[in-house]
């Protein structure tokens, strides 16, 4: 029996990715994985945003060895060592300015909504006030971890629509969406539903990978800062999906020139190993540590300082600024050119291809025009073609690229290569590449 059919046979059936994904990964390296039947692909997924380096980068291999040779504790929880003060010297030189000079570094468990949870605890402990303000299809972790509305997450985070939602629906008419409504943050921070207090704090990213690969406009990012300075409003911004790089700024609110008063760091700081901080600035108070008995994990501090130095010294942001533009810059004829393309969007590295029907809805499981059966079978021609890309966004039916920041621009071209091939195949028959259904990476 083949290792993806014992999985089957012995791993629960919640794990959609691997059903949607059959290879079995031997050797990576950078941009590829090798699988054991032989095959190589392209990785555009790059660990859901956890591989900035891309697989087994040098440093980063070079970084745990050292710490593996060393004879050093593994794990320490909130003990000062060597490993950690590197880590926090090195995050502290990447953070935007404003907060650089008074930031302070909590970590907490890696895992799920742990980062989001500590994060609303500074600010509910800083403010005095219970709720904080999310979006509806975004921050994954708190999507997941509060899907029903009565359980413990309900006072902690209380779930809005962004402002004229941009996802394709059966009301819009195939419209591709429009600027955020101008006085949207003024209405939610002053509704008097909620009661007269203020929220204790708001929640953005500035782009939203779980919302179908959406760039937040940099005017709106800075409107919403204005507003919630004006009512001494905690803004957090969750760097989770974007940090480290992925959208052409070292931290993604560095774009609209937004200072937070708290960010929420995971994935990409661990530099491929399990690793979330909080930073804030010095006027919150201490309080607890952060939850996670795996918080003083010295390999993913070693990884991530690895991490985070290579890209700041190599300038690895702006690299994937100006190939990002590159790559939007071809993918934007395909609109043109392929009838199942409703539009292409992103920012830096984080690409998103958005999926329709033309000539109506796809079928049961999409709004309108979007079509999460034809998304997953380009997944499933990609795939095909060597090229693994990811599906994401509400209905399931924008298909994500993300290549490592070390990408070269000769691999981009193979990847929209590969593309555009597969594109132009299911384009003239989306049911031959059919794959199943409710797919998507986890996160």
């Amino acid at each position: 029996m083949s290792a993806p059919k014992r999985q089957a046979a012995r791993e629960s059936a919640a794990r959609t990715y691997a059903r949607s994904l059959p290879v079995v990964p031997v050797r990576a390296r950078g941009l590829t994985i090798e699988g054991a039947d032989g095959r190589r692909y392209l990785d555009c997924v790059s660990g859901a945003g956890t591989l900035a380096l891309g697989h087994n980068h040098p440093v980063v291999l070079e970084a745990v060895r050292k710490v593996l040779d060393s004879g050093a504790p593994l794990q320490v929880m909130d003990l000062t060592t060597p490993v950690e003060d590197a880590f926090v010297t090195e995050l502290l030189r990447t953070l935007p300015p404003g907060l650089a000079d008074r930031a302070r570094v909590r970590f907490c468990g890696p895992a799920g909504a742990e980062p989001l949870a500590t994060a609303a605890g500074l600010v509910r402990a800083a403010t005095g006030r219970n709720r904080v303000i999310a979006f509806t299809d975004a921050h994954g972790a708190v999507t997941e971890a509060c899907a029903d509305p009565g359980d413990v997450c309900s006072p902690r985070f209380e779930r809005v629509p962004y402002p004229r939602e941009r996802h394709r629906t059966s009301e819009d008419d195939g419209e591709r969406g429009a600027e955020p409504a101008p006085h949207w943050a003024e209405s939610v921070l002053d509704d008097r539903r909620a009661g007269s207090v203020p929220p204790a704090g708001v929640i953005l990213e500035a782009v939203r990978g779980e919302g179908g690969v959406l760039p937040v406009p940099d005017a709106w990012m800075r409107r919403v800062r204005r507003v919630t300075a004006d009512r001494s409003v905690p803004l957090i911004a969750d760097e989770t999906d974007t940090g480290v790089g992925w959208t052409g700024a070292f931290w993604a609110v560095g774009h609209s020139g937004v200072v937070p008063d708290v960010l929420v760091l995971s994935k990409a700081i661990g530099g491929s190993l399990p690793l979330a901080a909080v930073v804030h600035s010095d006027d919150f108070p201490a309080g607890e540590s952060g939850a996670g008995a795996f918080r003083g994990n010295q390999l993913a501090l070693a990884a991530g300082a690895a991490t985070l130095a290579h890209v700041r010294e190599h300038r690895l942001a702006e690299h994937a600024a100006a190939l990002g533009r590159g790559m939007l810059a071809r993918l934007s004829g395909l609109a043109a050119e392929f009838s199942c393309v409703g539009e292409v969007r992103g920012r830096g590295l984080m690409i998103g291809i958005e999926l329709t029907a033309p000539d109506g809805p796809c079928d049961a499981t999409g709004g309108g025009g979007a079509c999460p059966r034809t998304a997953a079978a380009l997944r499933r021609a990609c795939l095909d073609r060597g090229l693994i890309v990811d599906v994401t966004g509400p209905s399931a039916n924008v298909v994500g690229l993300r290549p490592p920041l070390i990408v070269t621009e000769e691999q981009t071209t193979a990847v929209l290569d590969r593309l555009t091939d597969a594109l132009a195949a299911v384009d003239r028959d989306p049911g031959d590449h059919a794959a199943p259904r409710g797919t998507r990476a986890p996160r």
